[in-house]
């Protein structure tokens, strides 16, 4: 369960100094919110992760990793990115087919926009503190406690937060050993860049939303989803989800992530069932229509979103086929997957080679994909940043292909017509 929901909810990031404070985080946040105390024992800091990969070969000058789409309707180009919400030091540059693809657009689109005060207030604002002694006692706070204390969070340092935020501030800190951290979550990477180069950053959803969606809205679910999250803690089983995750991710190995079922041990109770059909399949179409609707308003979009919405009948790339879009697969692209990170050339983006097409040619057009056709897509969700005005309705005609199925899985596994 943490699998999807540990990823899911580093993007609620709060506030990170890191070069200059150009880096935001919320279960990166939970960095910053959970007070990592600087004790020997404790993994090192995200900033200590990042001096020793510049001082290392680790440093690369940039890897293509993850998983792009071109989509292309009404003669404009938009793009699609899996991602994960967070990384390793050395994942900090995007690779140089990202950067040509981030060159080419107007503007960036993520789940949620951390700068925004206003949409994150729900996740910052302290929790009910009788909600919280009801959720939090006996047991589950000696159990929470004890989780603290291992994670070298600072005694107290959540106590005000939503009772399912104390919880999963400390899945965001349970990949540190392996040099994961949500500081360096590659949707704030993006953000970093686009504003960099003056790039308007829009939410698709906003935190109240996603939190609601998290908790179910009931203090029965949240009590389960926290149980949950504290069992795969203390077995160690979440350090060893997000590991397989990032590691997929980071040799694009979209076959991987499309079986994620079979091995994220994710949906083993009814409660966890639930909570990853509304953490994918429930959340797909608001996240289709957000990104239909800013490339019919007339803008290239670079949306990023996290990896385990692309996959399946009910991912992103084939609801987004349903509504008219040609749909293309750049990477993994015709390799099947990338290199593994030991054997990553270093590459520079200006010496970068043309994005092949699925069937190998330089050619920047390749075999299009197509999702079922007549998929719904859902207004997106209210509040958070808007969409640019002006945008039209997307089209639900669906793109025409002779596409055959890559990959079957989703959190109701069904059989997906996306093809490479």
């Amino acid at each position: 369960m943490r699998l999807v929901s540990s990823s899911f909810l580093s993007s609620f990031r709060f506030s990170f100094s890191w070069a200059r404070g150009a880096l935001p985080a919320l279960v990166g946040a939970c960095c910053a919110l959970a007070g990592v105390a600087a004790q020997a024992a404790c993994p090192p800091s995200a900033i200590g992760s990042l001096e020793r990969s510049r001082s290392s070969s680790d440093q690369r000058s940039g890897a293509d990793r993850g998983l792009l789409w071109r989509i292309e309707k009404d003669g404009r180009t938009s793009w699609l990115y899996g991602t994960i919400h967070l990384g390793r030091a050395p994942w900090l540059r995007p690779g140089p087919t990202v950067q040509r693809a981030l060159g080419q657009s107007d503007a960036l689109a993520l789940e949620i926009d951390v700068r925004d005060p206003a949409a994150m207030k729900p996740l910052t604002q302290p929790a009910d503190p009788a909600l919280v002694a009801r959720l939090l006692s006996g047991e589950r706070a000696r159990r929470l406690a004890r989780q603290n204390e291992i994670a070298c969070v600072t005694p107290g340092a959540n106590a005000a937060l939503q009772p399912i935020l104390q919880v999963t501030a400390l899945t965001g800190l349970a990949g540190r050993a392996d040099g994961l951290y949500p500081d360096f979550g590659i949707d704030e990477m993006l953000a970093v860049w686009a504003r960099n180069a003056n790039k308007p950053v829009f939410a698709l959803e906003n935190p109240a939303a996603q939190l609601e969606m998290l908790t179910g809205g009931s203090e029965e679910e949240e009590a389960a989803q926290i149980d949950s999250a504290l069992d795969e803690l203390e077995s160690g089983q979440l350090r060893a989800q997000l590991k397989e995750l990032a590691d997929a991710w980071g040799r694009s190995d979209l076959a991987r992530l499309a079986r994620y079922p079979e091995w994220c041990d994710c949906m083993r109770t009814p409660a966890e069932q639930r909570l990853m059909t509304r953490l994918l399949d429930d959340r797909n179409p608001i996240l289709a229509a957000g990104i239909a609707r800013m490339h019919d308003g007339g803008q290239r979009v670079f949306a990023a979103v996290g990896a385990l919405h692309m996959i399946g009948a009910q991912g992103l790339p084939t609801l987004l086929a349903a509504q008219g879009f040609t749909v293309t697969e750049v990477l993994p692209g015709e390799r099947g997957t990338l290199p593994a990170a030991a054997e990553e050339p270093e590459a520079e983006a200006a010496a970068a080679p043309p994005v092949r097409s699925a069937r190998g040619s330089r050619s920047a057009k390749a075999a299009p994909v197509r999702g079922k056709a007549g998929a719904r897509a859902a207004a997106p969700a209210k509040g958070g940043k808007a969409a640019p005005k002006g945008a039209k309705p997307a089209a639900k005609a669906p793109a025409k292909s002779t596409a055959r199925p890559a990959a079957k899985a989703s959190s109701k596994p069904a059989a997906s017509k996306t093809r490479r």
